[in-house]
């Protein structure tokens, strides 16, 4: 073939052999003149089967050779007998075959694409094809035409295919009356269409920026975006600034679009205590509301003589060659005689051996007790500290990544998460134990109940002085403060832990009393440099040459904290720093480029969402898998294995020995992890800690961070900066506000059952 003369090639797809869903980039085979031609191009819609006609030009490619580049083309229906016999031998209509499509070209001839969408009844006059046959035939035909067109009025719009694949799934013809009167809508039904994605169209179909249908979009999205920051309702003056923010559009009258939105039961609006209106995402509302109801509904009061919980204690104590103290005992009593037992407590206060007692209190019941924690870190540290198995709270409530019914939105059902254990199938136990509950969203605080029989004794475990949540809520916090469930807070250091200066530091910065920083301090430092250069110099030397062999771990096993992401010494910049120092390019080493990110054989990653569908295996000898499951979790850290260019592929085995394989087009879900934030740190622990003092953004430069930070050190904390940023960051109190209303939905609740009583 002459290659440089053809501009124009018509035929089959034979075989698609790469599509990217969200731009349409596809590398297809078609038959021109009876040779395989390889064509490449941006493509809306397109299968197997189809005829294409396209003009280009052909490219070398430096390892496929010759193939042709698309600049325009048009689909075309076939047209003489011979075509489309081939199409309908193609596969591209499910349920006919060669030997059916022969039949129906024998029997209409050129004439058989006209037949099939114009009289698709009289293809019931061949033998194997009933009316109900013929008349699913030729919907599919009808289907794949409005599909492909739906497809490119879609693109116009910039809509990815992806997208839009799941745009015309869900509304199928209608598409265009609703991209033209509310393409808000989209947002509503949608998972992946947000209101900034239907703003766009809106702007191009030319929707009014003052319309009712963008106004009330962006009251909810307002609402969306809070919860991401980690708020369950916005004050009603604070919601109508971010509107008007968001829309840059005077709002006159928002009572009124909140009014409509309460009546379609998308918002609800309430008063906190002291009047002030409070909207919620209906969601939220309710699940605050859920929660409070399951808790007060576990607060069951059980009936054990004081004598005989005293003479169980002394047993236990007698056995295990520990001695409580009289607020330990406090809490075992309490946990007995109550379904429902708040423990809370810093660091060094005694929660592993008040656990620990009440674990072996309830295993001389005869008890069968489950242990459960946010993070995977948290629940191996629970499963060692306790020597009795943990597992993370997903892991317990057996999540399941199938087909979810009404788990999409508006009802539909979509592809994703969901707990097997549920109130239809509760938890078969008689005590569930729950650590670092100041991790534990609203979210995840209700599906936990769910799946909670009444009868079950629930203890929760946690120190309220840590971050809160990343997701929204202030379950542990909101608990405690409502005052109406058992709560024991442990306070005194015991003293082996007081000989370490981490845990009488970390309770120092919570009170807020002053804390001298010197060199002789064995595990509490403090490196005093200028600038961010010198700072991050002392980390390399620290990370790599001092520490590992100070507190005999690895280098992988040390953990750079830090409290912001943007900034001279955060997140982003020092896993760039880090990874050329510890991991540079070698040659052999395989690397990958995904946007601003290379990965690297051998780097530190974290999984920065959770993925309940994506695959693991650990491996025996040999590398032959002996257990396999799926779903990683945010938070999840490991090192990146292999990876292969061929497969388009990236391997990381994560520090629990599970090997995970992702698809290139997944590394979105990873980032280097050499360098993480405090928040990503909550419920784990490392043998040092390297921690930069460098000036920041004042709302994270406060005490809870600091002190977040320094919990996270097992043997080490190692403080690298300005002494001043040190001090400022303890004296500052000023958390973030966050919004939530689990106290007072708890106290509703108790106050109601009171009444009925």
């Amino acid at each position: 073939m002459d290659y440089e003369s053809v501009k124009y090639v018509e035929g089959f797809v034979d075989n698609i052999i790469y599509r990217n869903e969200d731009n349409g980039y596809t590398v297809f085979d078609i038959i021109y003149k009876g040779e395989e031609v390889t064509c490449v191009g941006m493509l809306s819609y397109i299968n197997a089967g189809e005829f294409i006609a396209a003009e280009g030009d052909f490219v070398k490619h430096p390892i496929y050779y010759m193939q042709f580049s698309i600049k325009s083309y048009e689909f075309r229906a076939p047209s003489d007998a011979k075509s489309v016999r081939r199409y309908l031998s193609s596969g591209a209509i499910k349920g006919i075959g060669e030997k059916m499509a022969e039949r129906i070209v024998n029997t209409f001839g050129d004439d058989t694409f006209r037949v099939m969408e114009e009289e698709p009844e009289r293809l019931a006059e061949i033998k194997g094809i009933s009316m109900t046959k013929a008349m699913d035939i030729t919907a599919q035909l009808v289907d794949q035409r409005d599909m492909r067109k739906a497809m490119i009025f879609l693109q116009n719009y910039g809509i990815t295919m992806s997208l839009a694949n799941k745009i015309y799934t869900r509304y199928g013809p209608s598409i265009y009356t609703i991209i033209q009167q509310n393409p808000y809508k989209l947002a509503d039904d949608i998972e992946g269409v947000g209101f900034k994605i239907a703003d766009e169209i809106a702007t191009k179909v030319g929707i009014k920026v003052d319309s009712d249908f963008r106004i009330k979009s962006g009251i909810f999205y307002v609402l969306t975006q809070a919860a991401s920051q980690g708020h369950v309702y916005l004050p009603q003056q604070e919601l109508e600034r971010h509107v008007k923010s968001l829309l840059l559009i005077e709002i006159s009258d928002l009572e009124k679009y909140l009014t409509d939105l309460a009546v379609d039961r998308k918002v609800v609006i309430r008063q906190d205590v002291k009047g002030n209106n409070c909207v919620y995402a209906s969601i939220y509302y309710y699940m605050e509301t859920s929660i409070a109801g399951m808790l007060s509904d576990l607060d069951i009061k059980y009936h054990t003589e004081n004598a005989e919980i005293e003479e169980r204690i002394k047993r236990i104590e007698h056995s295990t060659g520990i001695e409580l103290d009289e607020i330990q005992k406090e809490a075992v009593r309490k946990t007995v005689l109550n379904g429902l037992m708040v423990i809370t407590g810093g660091p060094g206060t005694g929660k592993t051996t008040t656990i620990n007692t009440i674990i072996k209190y309830f295993e001389l019941e005869g008890m069968e007790i489950r242990l459960a924690a946010p993070t995977g870190r948290a629940a191996k540290r629970m499963t060692e500290a306790c020597g009795f198995e943990a597992q993370t709270i997903h892991r317990l409530l057996e999540i399941s990544g199938g087909p979810v019914e009404n788990g999409g939105k508006n009802g539909t059902t979509t592809l994703g998460m969901h707990f097997e254990r549920n109130d239809e199938n509760p938890l078969e136990t008689d005590v569930i134990i729950v650590d670092e509950m100041s991790m534990v969203d609203v979210n995840i605080m209700s599906a936990l109940l769910k799946a909670i029989a009444v009868g079950t004794r629930l203890i929760l475990v946690g120190d309220i002085d840590q971050l809160p949540s990343v997701g929204p809520g202030n379950v542990l916090k909101d608990i405690i403060s409502s005052e109406c469930f058992p709560v024991v807070k442990l306070e005194k250091i015991f003293r082996q832990a007081a000989e370490s200066e981490i845990v009488t530091n970390a309770h120092k910065i919570n009170r807020g009393e002053k804390i001298t920083l010197n060199k002789y301090s064995k595990d509490f430092l403090f490196v005093r440099r200028p600038g961010a250069e010198s700072i991050i110099a002392a980390m390399e030397t620290l990370i790599r040459d001092k520490l590992p062999g100070y507190v005999k771990a690895d280098i992988s096993e040390i953990q750079i904290l830090t409290p912001s992401r943007k900034s001279a010494v955060g997140v982003d910049r020092l896993n760039v720093v880090m990874q050329d120092f510890l991991n540079p390019a070698t040659p052999g080493k395989m690397e990958k480029k995904q946007g601003d990110t290379i990965f690297r054989e051998g780097d530190k990653v974290m999984q920065i969402k959770n993925d309940y569908q994506l695959e693991w295996e650990k491996r025996g000898r040999y590398g032959i898998a002996m257990e396999q499951g799926s779903g990683v979790f945010n938070g999840d850290t490991g090192v990146v294995d292999s990876i292969s260019t061929f497969d388009e592929a990236l391997t990381v085995k994560f520090e629990d020995g599970r090997y995970v394989k992702y698809d290139f087009k997944q590394l979105d879900e990873l980032e280097l992890a050499y360098a993480i934030t405090v928040h990503k740190s909550q419920g784990s622990e490392y043998p040092a800690v390297i921690i930069p003092m460098f000036q920041g953004p004042r709302m994270l430069m406060n005490r809870n961070i600091l002190y977040t930070a320094v919990t996270r050190a097992k043997k080490c904390v190692c403080m690298v900066g300005d002494e001043e940023i040190f001090h400022q960051m303890a004296a500052n109190e000023n958390e973030q506000k966050r919004y939530s209303s689990l106290g007072q939905r708890i106290r509703e609740t108790v106050e109601i059952n009171i009444s009925k009583q």
